[in-house]
């Protein structure tokens, strides 16, 4: 629609400008071939000086003409190009020679003028909503200023009290004053999210920070976002501590009150007596052996806690995909074959190589095999497979089974210290498991259909 509308703009004001130009040109060649007719035949000097002149103020008249839309022009398109839109063209588009074409130049003023408006109007709307939200927003131009530094084209009220400075107008201002927090976005300048802990003011603040690179007609900027997720982190540690302290404490009674309700058979049995006969002396013995048996299932338990509390730092070293491929199909094989579980390991010669502590990993895989190993059992023909595969820059080892899978009412629980459904399980695995990937800025993903596929998926980052 807009290239028809200036289409027939350009059409109108060609044929008119066309036509006018067209009568002072038959106007000046007739005035010219007068005057030559004049200058040649007669001798009327008085009417070849008056043809003269009006021939010379017709060649004028031509060139003001001319020139006059030339300079209406240039005005017209400087004024786009510098967004001025005070330039008004009214009255020429009633009295002009072009009226058409200074009422479309008004038009085309008008409109500009509108679409500034609402970019400026969109922009402060944008704005506005970037310095309410609780979220540190800052956006770098990275072009280089002539102080050879980047200039801050926005830095929202948050950005300011998360980081205790004022909306500086230049980054290396805030370099300066919170160098730590500049270094970590430097980190992944190209790109992501980091983790920093800072104190600011003698207090302690737990950051989330991302950044993104963003490249708007030629110019490139830098997107920094972040937030304050201390509170989050403490109420999520809140919960996590209140769920283990119940687990913990259902554990403990379960063991500590058939103790104590031996303990006092036991008194009875022996009190006021100075001998007993072989009845009691084989419930005595029964009690005994009660008693050492469910202190050393709590001795276990909390065993078993140490072990998830005190796991190693590991020690990350190259290694490729077809090697820790490979060690697993050794160590887990043998005790498929004993289950009678069809166990395939992907065996690959791919060079994809990640920083891992092997043998860290090797007891997740080992984990996370032995249980889908009881999840199949009583399956008809169990199978179990272990794969691999790259997207979006992470590498997945991702353990398959056909087994009884998960419910959706377990899922949030079987990530929780010694929670179990299966019969003489510590609970520990998955949580050891999990601890482990998060030591290696990993993580665990599990998707599962009851009785058709689970698959449980370590996640390293590979970029």
């Amino acid at each position: 629609m807009p290239y028809a509308f200036s289409f027939t703009l350009k059409n109108m004001f060609y044929k008119r400008f066309t036509f006018r130009l067209i009568l002072r040109l038959v106007v000046i060649n007739l005035l010219g071939y007068l005057l030559f007719y004049l200058l040649k035949n007669t001798q009327l000097w008085f009417t070849i000086v008056g043809v003269g002149l009006i021939f010379i103020g017709a060649v004028i008249s031509l060139y003001y003409y001319i020139n006059e839309i030339r300079s209406d022009i240039k005005r017209f398109i400087l004024a786009v190009k510098t967004r001025d839109h005070t330039l008004n063209f009214k009255n020429k588009a009633t009295k002009g020679s072009f009226p058409e074409l200074y009422e479309s130049f008004g038009e085309i003023l008008q409109v500009h003028k509108q679409i500034k408006m609402e970019q400026e109007t969109m922009f402060q709307l944008i704005k506005t909503i970037l310095e309410q939200v609780p979220v540190g927003v800052i956006v770098i131009d990275n072009t280089k200023t002539d102080q050879n530094s980047e200039e801050i084209a926005f830095f929202n009220q948050a950005a300011s009290n998360l980081l205790a400075v004022p909306a500086y107008k230049y980054w290396h201002r805030i370099k300066q004053h919170a160098p730590k927090f500049v270094n970590e976005v430097e980190q992944i300048s190209t790109g992501g999210k980091r983790f920093l802990e800072l104190k600011i003011q003698e207090k302690l603040i737990q950051l989330s920070i991302e950044v993104i690179p963003l490249n708007l007609y030629g110019k490139s900027y830098t997107i920094i976002s972040f937030q304050n997720i201390k509170d989050e982190i403490e109420q999520k540690e809140t919960e996590a501590w209140n769920r283990l302290i119940g687990v913990i404490s259902h554990e403990i009674l379960n063991s500590i009150t058939p103790i104590s309700s031996l303990s006092d058979t036991i008194n009875s049995m022996v009190a006021d007596k100075e001998n007993l006969d072989l009845t009691e002396m084989d419930d005595l013995k029964t009690a005994l052996q009660t008693i050492r048996r469910r202190s050393t299932g709590l001795l276990d338990f909390v065993k078993d806690y140490r072990l998830i509390a005190e796991l190693p730092t590991p020690v990350l070293e190259p290694h490729t995909i077809g090697e820790i491929l490979k060690h697993i199909k050794v160590l887990m094989q043998p005790f498929a074959k004993v289950k009678n579980v069809n166990l395939a390991i992907e065996q690959t010669s791919s060079k994809i190589t990640t920083k891992l502590d092997l043998k860290l990993i090797e007891q997740v895989l080992i984990n996370l095999i032995t249980n889908s190993i009881y999840a199949v059992e009583d399956i008809e023909n169990p199978q179990i497979w272990v794969t691999y595969r790259l997207e979006n820059g992470k590498l997945y080892i991702d353990v398959n089974d056909n087994g009884k899978g998960i419910e959706a009412s377990d899922m949030e629980k079987i990530f929780v210290p010694f929670y179990t459904t299966r019969k003489n399980g510590s609970g520990i695995g998955l949580t050891i498991s999990r601890n482990i990937m998060k030591m290696h800025r990993g993580s665990i993903e599990v998707v599962s259909t009851p009785n058709e596929r689970t698959t449980f998926s370590l996640l390293f980052n590979y970029a």
